[in-house]
């Protein structure tokens, strides 16, 4: 049986238009967040299979390639709530994601920083990358990482809750090679209630970073 299973949309191909048209979330979802969820149980097989005959003499290549599909998958599990046909604007209060307002303003000194860095963070990524704004647990507090192709550049331990997605397949059919207007109409999507829960859960499970015996 299969570890991981594609998860489904949480609206239809046409939710998001016209900040990412319907065939580039078909394309997306149907076919590049499923081969991340193959690449990443077939992997465990071959893993699997390594141990059972005693073989490992491409154990690094298996463990690269394990990181790679699953961060995939775990991210792009992120992306789709991340989003919202009804979403945008700037987290308040009134809407009841004060919460997560006031931890913006706190680590980025305002909405415009930290709107400003997760877009630059986004846009520069070297080749297929994410922006992420990750709960960092130490810290207590936001931080912006890059993530580059699937994987690295990131505190151990920070908890993805808005992510990203600046590979090419993301967005090459309706905006071509430009992805700084890409990451700058995302904002227009941007589901602050799943961001919102997403930083609570994340604060709540912060002891589970275990810093010393």
């Amino acid at each position: 049986m299969a570890t991981y299973t594609l998860p489904e949309l949480p609206y239809d191909y046409a939710a998001l238009e016209p900040v990412i048209n319907p065939q580039i979330i078909e394309l997306h979802h149907d076919k590049h967040h499923a081969a991340y969820v193959k690449g990443a149980n077939d992997t465990l097989e071959q893993l699997e299979e390594a141990r059972d005959k005693e073989a490992w003499g491409a154990v690094n290549g298996l463990q690269k390639n394990l990181a790679f599909h699953l961060s995939g998958h775990i991210l792009h599990s992120i992306y789709w709530h991340n989003m919202t046909g009804d979403g945008g604007g700037e987290p308040l209060a009134a809407d009841g994601v004060g919460e997560l307002a006031d931890a913006i303003t706190e680590s980025f000194g305002s909405f415009a920083g930290f709107k400003s860095q997760l877009t630059k963070a986004a846009a520069t990524t070297q080749g297929s990358g994410w922006g992420v704004l990750a709960y960092e647990p130490l810290s207590g507090g936001l931080i912006v990482e890059q993530v580059y192709d699937h994987q690295g550049n990131v505190g151990q331990g920070s908890t993805p809750i808005l992510v990203f997605d600046a590979w090419e397949h993301a967005f090459y059919l309706q905006y071509k090679n430009q992805k700084v207007d890409f990451i700058d109409a995302m904002w227009a999507v941007v589901n602050w209630q799943d961001v919102a829960r997403r930083y609570a859960a994340a604060k709540e499970r912060a002891d589970v970073l275990l810093l010393a015996p």
